[in-house]
C-alpha cells in the first residue's frame, strides 16, 4: 500500500496524541513489518495529576479480564489492574432508578443469575434494542437495590468453563463503585488507574428518560476525571452521544466502530445514510476529529480476513486516522481459537489458546496505539515484544 506509520511509541499527554516518531512501521505490498522498534514503558504516569502518558501501544482490558473471571465484576478489574493493563474498560447502563451499572448490555439473562431468583420472573420480557428484538431481564427494570440482591456470572461458560468457577462471586458493580475502587487503588498503587469508559444504547436509553451522558459526566466532574489530562477515556458506537460528552467534558472521546456495513444506531434514527464504510474514509475521519480524538475499530477494519477466515492485507485506516491525530484502539483480541484468525488457530479444539502472540504482532504492526483484549496478561508481554522492552 505505500504507507508508513510510525508505532514504536506515542506520548499520550491527556490522552491526546501527540504523533511522534519512534521506529517505523512500513505498510509495503499489502503488510506490515516493524523497523526496530523501541521505547519501553512510558514514564511520568504517577499518580498526582500533571502530565500523564500511556505506552504505544497499549492495553486495554477488555471488560477488565473477562477470558479469566466473569466480566464487569470487581474481581475482573482488580485482575486486570494486577497483571498491569494500562486501561480498564467499563460499560454501562442505567437501572431503573437512573443508577449507572456496569454490563456489558442492558440484557442481564446471560450475566447474572436473575434467572434463578424467582422474585424476578415476571420482569422477563421481550424488547426491541437498537432494531434487534431481545428475550430476557433488563437493567432498566430494576431499581439498584433490586439489581445488587443479583450476582454475576459467566457470559459463555461453554466457551471459559473455568471461569464458571466464580459464578455469584461477585455483584454487579456501579460505576460510582468502580471510581472509588480506582481512587483507592491509585493510592494504594501510587499510579492513576486509567479507564475506557463506553455509554451503551445511549439512543435507546434517551428515550426511556434514562439519558447516559448527563449521570456520567457528572460522576466523572465529582471524582475530578473529566479534565483533558484526566486518566480516562469515553467511548461509545453512537457519535451523537461522544459529541455530547464532548460539550459536557474535556477527556477525550473515542467513537467506536462496527463492520463497514453497519451504520451506528443514532444514525438510524437521524435517517442518517451514512455507514462505517463512510466513516473510516478520510472525510468521515475528519468529520469525527471534529469531536473526538480517537476511533476504536474493530479489527477488520485494519486488517479484514479473506473469505478463508485468514488475515489479509492491513487497509490504510491507521494512516488515514493518525493523519487526522485521531488514535486507534482497535477491539478485541482473545486467545482462543475460535476467536482467532483461521490461520493463527491451533489443533481442533475451539477452546484451547491458538497464537494469541501471532495476531497481537501482526496487528501491533499497523501501527495501532492500544488494542483491547480479554486476556491483558498476553496482550501485555506481546506489546513489551514490539516495543522491544528489557
Amino acid at each position: 500500500m505505500g504507507q508508513e506509520q510510525q508505532p514504536g511509541r506515542r506520548t499520550l499527554l491527556g490522552a491526546a496524541a501527540a504523533l511522534g516518531a519512534a521506529g517505523a512501521v512500513t505498510l509495503g505490498a499489502g503488510t506490515a513489518q516493524a523497523a526496530a522498534p523501541r521505547a519501553g514503558r512510558s514514564a511520568g504516569r504517577g499518580h498526582g495529576g500533571g502530565r500523564h502518558e500511556l505506552p504505544t501501544p497499549c492495553v486495554i482490558a477488555h471488560r477488565g479480564t473477562s477470558g479469566y473471571r466473569p466480566e464487569h465484576t470487581l474481581g475482573s478489574y482488580q485482575l486486570a489492574l494486577d497483571m498491569g493493563a494500562d486501561i480498564i474498560e467499563q460499560d454501562l447502563v442505567p437501572t431503573k432508578d437512573g443508577h449507572l451499572v456496569c454490563r456489558h448490555e442492558n440484557d442481564i439473562t446471560a450475566t447474572t443469575d436473575v434467572a434463578d431468583h424467582p422474585e424476578f420472573a415476571s420482569r422477563k420480557t421481550t424488547k426491541t434494542v437498537d432494531g434487534k428484538k431481545l428475550t430476557g431481564w433488563f437493567t432498566e427494570d430494576f431499581t439498584l437495590k433490586e439489581l445488587k440482591t443479583l450476582r454475576a456470572k459467566e457470559r459463555i461458560p461453554d466457551t471459559r468453563q473455568h471461569n464458571t468457577l466464580y459464578d455469584g462471586h461477585w455483584e454487579v458493580p456501579t460505576f460510582e463503585e468502580v471510581l472509588d475502587w480506582a481512587e483507592e487503588q491509585s493510592r494504594r498503587g501510587g499510579r492513576r488507574v486509567w479507564l475506557h469508559v463506553e455509554t451503551k444504547h445511549p439512543t435507546y436509553f434517551r428515550k426511556l428518560g434514562l439519558g447516559l451522558e448527563k449521570p456520567l459526566a457528572r460522576l466523572l466532574r465529582r471524582y475530578g476525571r473529566h479534565k483533558a489530562h484526566s486518566p480516562n477515556f469515553v467511548q461509545s458506537f453512537e457519535p451523537s452521544s461522544i459529541r455530547t460528552l464532548s460539550r459536557l467534558v474535556d477527556c477525550p472521546g473515542v467513537v467506536l466502530l462496527s463492520g463497514p456495513s453497519s451504520r451506528p444506531w443514532d444514525f438510524v434514527e437521524a435517517d442518517d445514510p451514512r455507514t462505517v464504510a463512510d466513516l473510516v474514509k478520510p472525510e468521515g475521519l475528519k468529520w469525527i476529529a471534529d469531536f473526538a480524538q480517537g476511533i476504536g475499530p474493530t479489527l477488520d477494519l485494519v486488517i479484514p480476513r479473506n473469505a478463508d477466515g485468514t488475515l489479509g492485507d492491513p487497509t490504510e485506516l491507521v494512516r488515514d486516522a493518525h493523519a487526522q491525530k485521531l488514535v486507534l484502539h482497535p477491539y478485541t483480541v482473545r486467545n482462543e481459537n475460535t476467536f482467532l484468525p483461521a490461520d493463527f488457530r491451533k489443533g481442533d479444539d475451539p477452546n484451547a489458546y491458538g497464537d494469541a502472540f501471532g495476531v497481537f504482532k501482526r496487528y501491533f504492526a499497523t501501527g495501532i496505539d492500544g488494542l483491547f483484549s480479554d486476556n491483558c496478561d498476553t496482550a501485555l508481554l506481546a506489546a513489551a515484544d514490539f516495543r522491544g522492552d528489557g
